[in-house]
């Protein structure tokens, strides 16, 4: 059901919520329209079980929406988000008083698997960085700017619209540090290594001034039309060179901002240090890089102990 079809009042609320996200919540561009997603499917089911207004929401719909969907093949993982997406809703609900008993109170979801991110071995990020090396020294400008996003994300670990909305401003080229805005618009600054400094220099030398126009504004990194970059041309760019590899099942940008987290603390880095230069607001979200590089070790060891 599309959103069009909802009943006035659902539609109202929807719009609400997104506005409290975005202002009160400072969340990014693709939360927002991550849990707007969740919220528009739980209002079409409901309306289709004759839910008309918001108070009329029952822990039984809700139950059997996430029941719909389980049945359906979808992974707990995302059901867990859409449960926890519903949990938010009605609390803000609650809050604004558009229904007076909160029906997800009790609402539970199956728990989320355990699974450990995908990781690129140091060779294979060799291997990477070689061939946007190649491409950049005979190919254009964006070959260059390619470069210099991989290399920035690999040494900093920040995420993709991170990476996005960056300006000139925010490099600090002499101590060879990042000023990122992260989630719920927390700043940190986060360092990175010397080939990142170079192909990042390069770019603002002789990449970046070949597709600058008047309304390119601060951005560090600019489309081929001289725009901001948009992050899902980010996410092409090491689409297709994971693609080329051939030899990973790594997926997506997160899999270099996986990787640094991994080789910072397989090279002995504090576990601490790593939680702020990912910007993760929990501890207990960057332990899983050490469940990764334990697992990693244990193949070493089996690989190479003769008793193993």
């Amino acid at each position: 059901m599309d959103e069009e079809q909802l009943p006035g009042s659902l539609k109202e609320a929807i719009d609400a919520f997104r506005r409290y996200l975005e202002g009160e919540r400072a969340r990014s561009e693709h939360t927002v329209r991550a849990y707007l997603a969740d919220v528009r499917s739980l209002l079409a089911f409901a309306v289709q079980e004759g839910v008309s207004q918001l108070g009329q929401l029952q822990l039984g719909t809700l139950r059997r929406w996430l029941g719909a969907q389980s049945e359906a093949g979808m992974a707990r993982s995302t059901l867990a988000r859409r449960a926890a997406t519903a949990r938010s809703f009605t609390q803000w609900a609650m809050r604004e008083e558009l229904i007076a008993v909160d029906p997800a109170i009790r609402l539970q979801a199956p728990k989320r698997e355990k699974s450990l991110p995908g990781v690129l071995q140091q060779q294979q990020i060799s291997r990477m960085v070689t061939s946007l090396d190649d491409a950049a020294a005979d190919g254009g400008a964006m070959a260059v700017r390619n470069r210099a996003i991989v290399e920035l994300l690999y040494a900093t670990g920040i995420r993709v619209g991170e990476l996005a909305d960056l300006d000139i401003d925010d490099l600090d080229p002499d101590r060879r540090t990042l000023r990122v805005l992260g989630k719920g618009n927390k700043e940190r600054t986060v360092p990175f290594g010397v080939p990142a400094a170079v192909a990042v220099d390069d770019w603002l030398r002789r990449g970046r001034p070949a597709v600058v126009t008047g309304k390119s504004g601060p951005a560090l990194f600019l489309g081929v039309r001289g725009n901001r970059i948009d992050p899902r041309q980010v996410r092409s760019v090491v689409e297709e060179l994971l693609h080329a590899l051939g030899d990973t099942s790594a997926t997506g940008p997160h899999a270099l901002r996986h990787s640094a987290a991994t080789h910072l603390l397989d090279g002995g880095a504090d576990l601490r240090a790593v939680q702020e230069i990912l910007g993760h607001s929990s501890l207990a979200t960057t332990q899983i890089y050490t469940h990764v590089s334990v697992d990693r070790l244990r193949k070493s060891y089996q690989q190479a102990h003769p008793r193993a």
